[in-house]
């Protein structure tokens, strides 16, 4: 098979033309990111944020004339929302998000009455396993939930909830995939598991963005979000482009899991997002013949930062073959065996997350103000 080259799909793109600006989107200066592998194709198409709700035709009819180029496996195009310049004139005013009307910028979702953040400071420990579960304990609660996979780099939650195949769209929204009374969407879902995303920081997050407005969410009491690991760009996207209600921070016991959880809490703090608390996964391990409990990773490590950083210790969660083989066949534990005490513990652990919570839904929603970081 031939290699496919930037100046193919280049090509492909200059058939492509702006509706509004009358020239094709390659002359226009509007493709960035291009990346090529293994017959897999992506890249964004930067547009003026007021125009980006309207052109989803746009980014179809680029991603079609990509797929024509023999060779091409899959393409995935984002639209990237691009900011004017500074023009002269006054002195500028205060920063968006900051000062007076910095609560009246439009979030990009409506109708989800919470957005939780489920996040770790590094990769490892469970977060996206412990995120689906939570979800699902949700469910069990009675509430209408949708289950968000920000990972775009290692998406997890089409394995852990058994989901295939590619959502459905008219052109203009996608509907969520659904399993277990969740609504989920996905990077997963639109480009092979086995695809690496070598995706710059504007690509990440014009898909995060699109995975929020375009889809069908519907009305949800709660969405819960699958963050990936560590302090990044998508948890920035994130925290800035959503009226999040909290975060709760994943981590096993040991001192160095501890040390990247207490970054990941502190950088919530600091964009003036709530940390719900602390949960300490694979805090135990009982050996199912014997029942002799080993603390692999030692124990209460957790429970000993959510007191020293003043937040709440929200419980834990043992490491245990049950959930290992229901995650990976699936069909997470909370749904394939409810009556467990590993679902017990994530029902709990929902309850007290679903508490906090409800607690503020009289208040307006608003978004934190945005930071510089150095």
């Amino acid at each position: 098979m031939a290699r496919l080259s930037e100046q193919q799909i280049l090509g492909a793109l200059k058939q492509v033309a702006d509706p509004d600006r009358g020239g094709d989107i390659v002359a226009l200066g509007m493709i960035s990111g291009i990346v090529i592998r293994d017959g897999h194709v992506g890249f964004s198409i930067e547009v003026d944020p007021q125009r980006g709700p309207h052109l989803e035709p746009l980014r179809r009819a680029a991603e079609r004339a990509v797929e024509t180029i023999p060779g091409v496996l899959s393409v995935s195009a984002v639209l990237t929302a691009t900011r004017p310049g500074p023009r002269p004139g006054p002195a500028p005013g205060p920063r968006p998000g900051h000062g007076p009307g910095a609560a009246a910028r439009e979030p990009l979702i409506q109708n989800v009455r919470a957005i939780v953040a489920v996040a770790s400071g590094k990769g490892g420990v469970g977060k996206s396993t412990t995120a689906v579960n939570l979800a699902c304990a949700l469910v069990d609660l009675g509430l209408k939930v949708g289950l968000l996979d920000a990972d775009v780099y290692g998406p997890s939650q089409p394995r852990l909830l058994g989901l295939t195949g590619k959502p459905r769209s008219d052109g203009k929204t996608i509907e969520p995939m659904r399993r277990f009374g969740l609504a989920c969407m996905s990077m997963g879902f639109l480009v092979p598991e086995d695809t690496p995303m070598i995706w710059r920081g504007p690509m990440v997050q014009g898909a995060l963005q699109q995975m929020l407005r375009d889809v069908a969410w519907g009305p949800l009491d709660i969405m819960v979000v699958d963050m990936p690991p560590g302090t990044g760009d998508a948890q920035l996207t994130m925290a800035q482009s959503v009226p999040l209600a909290g975060a709760v921070i994943v981590s096993t016991p040991q001192d160095l899991a501890l040390l990247d959880a207490r970054k990941g809490l502190n950088m919530f703090k600091k964009v003036d997002v709530p940390v719900l608390g602390i949960i300490e996964n694979m805090s135990y391990f009982c050996c199912p013949n014997c029942g002799h409990r080993t603390e692999i990773f030692s124990h209460g490590g957790a429970r000993r930062e959510a007191a020293a950083l003043g937040t709440e210790f929200l419980g834990e969660v043992p490491l245990d073959i049950a959930i290992r083989e229901t995650s990976d066949a699936g069909t997470p534990i909370v749904a394939a065996q409810p009556g467990s005490p590993h679902a017990d513990a994530y029902r709990a652990i929902a309850r007290r997350v679903w508490d906090k919570v409800a607690g503020n839904l009289t208040a307006p929603p608003r978004l934190p103000p945005r930071i510089s970081i150095e």
